[in-house]
């Protein structure tokens, strides 16, 4: 065989798997179906995650040094910080929407084409377009806020105290004087 005839085989071949490897036209609709509805809500979250994941150190770390800080300077410092963190995450939120919307149809159309047939993707749409799933997705929020609430109620107090005994190891381990406890207000003498 030629090296030329090699080519073309090789060519050929690569041209059918390729055509085995796409869905059917029906198939195709149902997936871009499914990835328009949910691609705004995984877009936006996918993002706030992305750029929140590492701002919790950060900003423990910045109360930390806030505290360290002469307390006339605090409160301008602090309002400093909250203002670049904001520019941060409005300027970040927006940069990963636009990288994530580009991605989300060629990975999730490929994730979607190699685990499920063309029934189960009619199934899901079928779910994803039902008034149940607007009105349960819509509450997802409102649920997690609620979870949240129950959780800081009960748990609030301890992890705060946890909170400030690693603030205080970090500071001690980092040769930082931690701030000084707020006196507590005097309880009224007993009689």
């Amino acid at each position: 065989m030629t090296l030329r005839k090699l080519g073309l085989a090789i060519t050929l071949a690569l041209a059918a798997s390729a055509t085995l490897a796409q869905p059917s036209p029906a198939k195709r609709a149902l997936i871009d179906k499914i990835i328009a509805i949910q691609q705004q809500g995984l877009t936006d979250s996918l993002a706030a995650s992305i750029v929140q994941a590492p701002l919790g150190q950060l900003t423990q770390a910045g109360r930390q040094a806030l505290q360290q800080m002469p307390a006339e300077k605090r409160e301008a410092t602090a309002k400093a910080l909250d203002t670049e963190m904001k520019k941060f995450i409005d300027e970040n939120v927006a940069y990963l929407k636009d990288k994530i919307s580009k991605a989300v149809p060629t990975t999730a159309s490929a994730l979607l084409d190699e685990r499920f047939n063309e029934d189960e993707l009619k199934q899901i749409l079928a779910w994803a377009e039902s008034p149940v799933s607007r009105k349960f997705g819509q509450m997802g929020g409102e649920l997690q806020k609620a979870v949240v609430q129950k959780v800081m109620a009960e748990s609030g107090a301890t992890l705060e105290g946890r909170l400030k005994t690693l603030q205080a190891n970090m500071a001690k381990q980092l040769g930082i004087q931690p701030a000084a406890p707020k006196p507590a207000a005097s309880a009224p003498a007993k009689k």
